[in-house]
């Protein structure tokens, strides 16, 4: 009998292939939430998940699951010990997005610095003075902080060093970078122009950045968070931007996704949103489908996963 995997309609169909040239039976659902997981796949073998939450309530109901593979690096969305617990690995695609997503955060960091959405909104209601009166800044000069050097904050900061910036890196292990120095937490808070979060989500880094942080920033200052929703208190935030305690921000990720429209952040002009699109490229998002997919097939096949987050013993 054919393995049978769950997957989202949306998935790239690289990955798609990659399962059914080896045989496997593909089970698309419009989202993997535990609704349609257990609705149209509840007796499956594997589970390829983008963004959607798995807990115990969905495992325990999966007699035949053996993998949750993420379609990314972010995995707080999913119960690892509950997981493990149920014989089930969960697994990540580190090396697909890397580089894209700090293709996004530089790109989110100029049109932040040049305000060109704001001023881009304006031409289209005929608001021709607009960019006048929002002049934008260089980045030549500035401070670039980096929070979290892993493999995205080091390619955030090996394209950077190209905008003669001067970097700046925090993270819990210092490493060695040929494109910035290694600073401890509150000088990059400080002197940071241009602060961009690159930290995983876990109970030390929630809320990493609170009322205390953002009033110890540069009023001229703009913070980029293309990494965790859960690192900024969102409250603080939208209290710092409307008092012009920090000069803006750019916000790839929230506290809740997607972004309540009662959100006050939709009302503040000096945020640009953008609803978790890090790595949403052609080519990103082939590669992560294709690793996920591997690892989906070497689990199947009885072999331990390349990258796995949890043990299963």
């Amino acid at each position: 009998m054919a393995k049978k995997v769950v997957v989202p309609e949306s998935l790239s169909e690289d990955g798609k292939k990659y399962l059914t040239d080896r045989g496997i039976e593909l089970v698309e659902v419009p989202t993997t939430s535990g609704e349609n997981i257990l609705k149209y796949g509840q007796d499956a073998d594997g589970i390829i998940l983008f963004v959607d939450s798995i807990g115990e309530d969905v495992v325990a109901q999966m007699p035949n699951l053996k993998i949750i593979a993420r379609h990314g690096v972010g995995y707080d969305n999913v119960d690892l010990d509950a997981s493990a617990k149920h014989g089930v690995w969960v697994t990540i695609t580190p090396h697909a997005n890397a580089a894209t997503v700090a293709e996004t955060t530089i790109a989110e960091i100029f049109d932040l610095s040049k305000n060109l959405t704001n001023i881009s909104n304006a031409m289209r209601r005929g608001d021709s003075g607009y960019e006048m009166k929002h002049r934008g800044f260089d980045l030549s000069g500035k401070t670039l902080g980096i929070m979290g050097y892993g493999r995205i904050g080091h390619w955030v900061a090996k394209k950077a060093s190209a905008l003669d910036m001067n970097i700046l890196i925090y993270n819990r292990t210092p490493k060695e970078s040929a494109y910035g120095k290694f600073v401890d937490f509150d000088t990059v808070i400080k002197e940071a122009d241009v602060l961009t979060l690159h930290l995983a989500s876990t109970p030390e880094t929630k809320h990493i950045i609170g009322k205390q942080q953002l009033a110890a920033m540069k009023a001229s200052s703009v913070i980029v968070n293309l990494g965790r929703g859960s690192l900024i208190d969102e409250a603080a935030l939208i209290e710092a931007l409307r008092n012009r305690t920090i000069a803006g921000a750019a916000l790839d990720v929230f506290e809740k996704e997607p972004l309540p429209k009662e959100s006050p952040l939709f009302t503040l002009d000096n945020v640009l949103l953008t609803p978790h699109i890090g790595s949403n490229t052609v080519e990103s998002f082939s590669r992560m489908a294709t690793d996920a997919a591997s690892e989906v097939v070497r689990v199947l096949d009885g072999e331990k996963p390349q990258w796995p987050v949890n043990e299963v013993k």
